[in-house]
């Protein structure tokens, strides 16, 4: 999906629709610019609250790894069948929140996101487009050697079970079918257009945890944002450089009973 872009579209009355992957984004309902998926409707997610357990407190704060896990420059490897939940804690530079996974919701998406966490994918990684009242976007490898080994690993598209409400987490994906890969968007605000548009929500941020990703800095425009596929190619440094402010994932890890190894399909 080289030099492609990645929005989320919502279909609303004057809505526009934004392009993919390169960009990955979801939709909005104002102009829409670019991300994976495409760009989603204006949104500020609420996260559900489905029983949600909550990251140690006071537990010291993970440290950035450096390089990455080699078995990402295989994704046909990455197999893993994700428990039917699980939970996964990002430690950011704006803070920490929690995901809660279920399964059942998106199986397909479900499977992908634990193995990129189990994998460390999206350490060091930036939250790379933030619209405010919209969503929040990233999912791109801080790696080249890992985007590019990512770059056609697509998922097939499934049903969608939940609406994209505030707080709730889907893949970022084109116009084109079976296009969802490793971006995803939190919606921040409840985007219900962009259910009938097939993009099909996986987990949740806990309560808490939308504190922080409200937070996230979001000062860059659409226009004046990074390019996808600049990112791919060129990872972190070619963010740090253009636009040092934005926020960044340290660690995403699988946390609780989550954290051992699923069944290999």
């Amino acid at each position: 999906m080289k030099h492609v872009k990645l929005f989320v579209t919502a279909i609303v009355v004057g809505a526009l629709i934004f392009g993919c992957k390169p960009k990955e984004q979801p939709a909005e309902t104002q102009p829409a610019e670019k991300p994976k998926a495409e760009a989603p409707a204006t949104p500020k997610a609420e996260s559900p609250a489905p029983a949600q357990p909550e990251a140690a407190a006071n537990a010291p704060a993970e440290a950035p790894r450096k390089g990455f896990d080699r078995a990402l420059l295989r994704p046909a490897l990455l197999k893993d069948t994700a428990p039917e939940t699980f939970q996964v804690k990002f430690t950011t530079t704006r803070g920490d929140f929690t995901v809660i996974v279920t399964r059942a919701w998106a199986p397909v998406g479900a499977d992908r996101f634990y193995n990129l966490v189990k994998h460390h994918f999206y350490d060091n990684a930036s939250f790379f487009r933030v619209v405010p009242g919209f969503v929040v976007q990233f999912g791109i490898s801080a790696y080249p050697p890992v985007s590019a080994a990512w770059e056609n690993a697509n998922i097939q598209d499934e049903p969608v079970t939940q609406s994209n409400k505030r707080g709730y987490l889907t893949y970022a994906k084109t116009s084109l079918p079976n296009t969802r890969s490793t971006q995803i968007f939190i919606n921040l605000k409840d985007n219900a257009g962009l259910d009938r548009q097939g993009f099909s929500p996986f987990g949740v941020v806990d309560g808490k945890g939308m504190n922080v990703v409200d937070m996230l800095y979001d000062q860059y425009t659409e226009a004046s944002g990074p390019e996808q596929d600049q990112i791919s190619k060129l990872g972190k440094p070619y963010l740090d450089k253009g636009w040092p402010k934005l926020d960044s994932i340290k660690t995403a890890t699988l946390v609780g009973p989550a954290a051992g190894a699923g069944k290999q399909k």
